[in-house]
């Protein structure tokens, strides 16, 4: 049976046999977007490396030998701040154009769109998951020991997931009306890259800017990683608590929002 035929069944079925269906169509779409994005690709899972890498060799660069900053293991700290903001900001871009690029599938009867924001953040997630490896390898280079807290890491990835789809249901939903999102979000994502301290210490912005750090989400989860992989230490729970409350907030919005577009969905494509 092929993946679209999964899609039209008419008769009710149980709910573990629905939770069980769109596991599995969940994982197929994963399996079909993994293989469509290195089709005929020599290098493979490795382009999930090579962008973070040259990125990592232009901040050791200038920040190392041009402009010096007093940032110890630097490679390790720009390293892991760029893959946990390359998944969040890959995630959202295509994520946001997700539903106009999946037209085939959107015009299938009773296919389940929501699924395919999560589909798009999965992928996301594999490919973090890909590179802790190279980010473990750049840790011991450093001199740097994982701590017992390395098993909190987890928590965070669900966190960041979580909300990650929140906004992408968001996005994607206002994405099919108004197709200036996810160009508009482009300019939008790159000035919050340099409004979250990937390359430079957040120690070194001056006090009375830290409260626009603070409405940074992302700003308190690359500190947690940071915590739990280069420092050894607890992260700040009581910040990531305020962004799961935040997120709890967020997703059925999003949700609902989606929910509410999706009956025009095929019409507007």
């Amino acid at each position: 049976m092929s993946l679209l035929s999964k899609t039209s069944h008419k008769t009710p079925k149980p709910f573990r046999w629905q939770l069980t269906y769109l596991y599995d169509l969940l994982r197929e779409l994963v399996l079909r977007d993994m293989k469509l994005l290195y089709k005929r690709s020599i290098l493979g899972i490795g382009w999930t490396l090579i962008n973070p890498l040259l990125q990592l060799a232009v901040f050791a660069f200038v920040f190392q030998a041009i402009v010096p900053v007093n940032i110890p293991d630097y490679a390790s700290y720009v390293f892991s701040g760029l893959l946990v903001w390359n998944w969040f900001q890959n995630s959202l871009f295509q994520a946001t154009g997700v539903i106009v690029n999946s037209r085939s599938l959107i015009r299938q009867p009773r296919f389940p769109v929501a699924i395919l924001p999560i589909v798009i953040v999965t992928t996301g997630l594999i490919h973090f998951v890909l590179a802790l490896p190279v980010l473990i390898l750049f840790l011991l280079i450093d001199g740097i020991k994982l701590q017992p807290v390395i098993f909190f890491l987890p928590i965070l990835q669900l966190l960041q997931f979580i909300l990650t789809v929140s906004f992408s249901y968001f996005l994607a939903a206002l994405n099919v009306t108004f197709r200036d999102t996810q160009h508009t979000l482009g300019v939008l994502v790159q000035l919050f890259f340099y409004l979250t301290p990937i390359f430079y210490d957040l120690n070194s912005i001056p006090k009375e800017y830290w409260y626009i750090y603070g409405l940074n989400p992302m700003v308190h989860i690359v500190t947690a990683y940071r915590a739990i992989l280069l420092w050894g230490i607890q992260p700040d729970w009581l910040a990531l608590f305020i962004i799961a409350m935040i997120t709890a907030l967020v997703l059925p919005f999003g949700y609902y929002i989606f929910k509410q577009q999706s009956h025009r969905f095929v019409e507007e494509l």
